[in-house]
């Protein structure tokens, strides 16, 4: 049977400032970020299973991506754990901000490369991470691609 790529759509906000940078986002700032995770597979060919025909159910997707990244970022602030605002990210969640401390440089980049690891971990058997992008802005955006990163 065929491979069929299918792609779900995430959207969440997030702030974050970029430690060590010579330009406006050193700033605390935030963006609203659009995520577009495509996976491979064969569909089901059990006609007497409920996924029947399904790579994988949409819902199901929407689960582990969701729990992994979305609730996770969503109305976060992410400081790279090592930056000198961990005074002010300490500050932020004493007073109950969600706050997200890192271990790499919190740059659309770098987050693309952990929620590929993220979302990898959870996928069912025979179900692979083909793609993420991750749209910072209407014009910006990261893109990670299995095939690149064996």
């Amino acid at each position: 049977m065929s491979n069929i790529r299918i792609t779900k759509q995430f959207s969440f906000e997030t702030g974050h400032a970029l430690y060590g940078y010579d330009g406006k986002c050193r700033n605390v700032h935030g963006h609203s970020y659009k995520l577009s995770v495509t996976v491979i597979g064969t569909p089901n060919s059990d006609s007497n299973h409920v996924k029947f025909g399904m790579v994988i159910d949409f819902s199901d997707l929407k689960k582990i991506v969701k729990e992994e990244i979305v609730d996770v970022f969503d109305h976060a602030t992410v400081f790279n754990k090592n930056t000198p605002h961990v005074e002010l990210a300490k500050e932020l969640a004493d007073r109950g901000h969600n706050v997200l401390l890192v271990a790499y440089q919190p740059t659309s980049e770098m987050m693309v490369i952990d929620f590929a690891e993220k979302i990898k971990a959870r996928l069912p058997e025979g179900i692979q991470l083909h793609a993420l992008k991750l749209q910072e802005t209407a014009t910006s955006y990261a893109e990670w691609f299995a095939s690149e990163n064996k």
